[in-house]
């Protein structure tokens, strides 16, 4: 699995890929930060990471439309599936790989908060109530990221699973962002009420990805959110496996 992980870590900087979906990847979040947090003079950055995500519906399939679609037009899939290698440690490879350049950007996102921070700090110095609270809610920042992780696994998850069944890189991207953008909008469609039936609502809800992110915008870790977002994860993982176990058996 680790010879997998160092292939496609090599992989994203000796192509394009890498530095393409980190310089977009940080440039998106600064700005997004700019308007959520520092041009409205506001500490709530649930709007913030709420943003974000909806970016992951385009930055996502970057990392993920090259990993088993390339294969197929490198004609090297058949090398892999000779290996050997599990099919599972070859996927699991596959996956952390895209999931550690998520998580490097997302945390490098993360120093967009501490102008919040200087300025919170500032503001505590030139207050006259020192029990008064100012500055972000740090709180909220945490429980926002191990959201957006979770989240971030699994459209990555969905991504390879897309990927292992195209048979080219733009398709594998244009029907991922496809999915993940059904499921983003779902959430909005039942925020706005515009279905009245509440077995479809109910439906509907747990289809949405960013219906349990609330839990952590809000601060609280939500045990069913994890288990939810992890079980997601495990699905298309476990449904990728399936579809190469196939293939090599087939």
């Amino acid at each position: 699995m680790f010879a997998i992980f160092q292939k496609e870590m090599r992989s994203y900087f000796i192509s394009a890929v890498g530095y393409v979906y980190t310089g977009i990847f940080l440039a998106v979040a600064a700005l997004v930060c700019c308007y959520t947090t520092l041009l409205s003079q506001s500490y709530n950055t649930s709007a913030y990471f709420v943003a974000l995500i909806v970016a992951f519906i385009v930055l996502l399939p970057l990392l993920t439309m090259k990993l088993f679609a390339e294969e197929k037009k490198l004609r090297t899939e058949q090398l892999l599936l000779t290996a050997p290698v599990k099919i599972t440690s070859m996927v699991l490879g596959k996956f952390f790989a895209a999931l550690t350049m998520f998580a490097g950007t997302t945390l490098l996102s993360c120093l967009n908060f501490l102008p919040l921070y200087i300025y919170g700090a500032e503001e505590r110095a030139a207050s006259d109530y020192e029990s008064l609270h100012i500055g972000p809610p740090t709180a909220q920042i945490i429980g926002c990221i191990i959201g957006v992780f979770l989240i971030g696994a699994a459209f990555l998850a969905i991504g390879l699973f897309i990927s292992s069944l195209c048979e080219n890189q733009l398709s594998a991207a244009i029907i991922t962002i496809t999915i993940l953008l059904v499921t983003v909008l779902l959430f909005f469609i039942n925020t706005q009420e515009l279905i009245d039936n509440a077995v479809v609502r109910n439906i509907i809800d747990w289809f949405s990805i960013l219906s349990r992110f609330q839990y952590f915008s809000a601060g609280m870790f939500d045990i069913s959110a994890l288990i939810y977002y992890l079980s997601i994860t495990f699905v298309f993982l476990f449904l990728t496996v399936r579809v190469y176990e196939k293939r090599r058996w087939g």
